[in-house]
């Protein structure tokens, strides 16, 4: 099961028993910013939705469109 970016930030935030702000702090992102990728903005950069994923050992990858 596939499972959608703004989910999987939101369930391993929860995990880590981190708040929003908390993980804003922790991967040098802003809250807004945090705030955004758990909504599921469909425009972010890159480079802060891997600064925000590394804090949980992933990164945004190439994948097939059919997948």
């Amino acid at each position: 099961m596939q499972q959608n970016l703004s989910a999987f930030v939101k369930e391993m935030r929860k995990n880590f028993n981190l708040t929003q702000t908390d993980l804003a702090d922790k991967s040098g992102v802003g809250l807004r910013f945090v705030r955004e990728l758990e909504q599921g903005k469909p425009t972010l950069r890159l480079d802060k939705i891997n600064q925000v994923l590394a804090l949980f050992g992933k990164k945004i990858g190439v994948v097939n469109a059919n997948e």
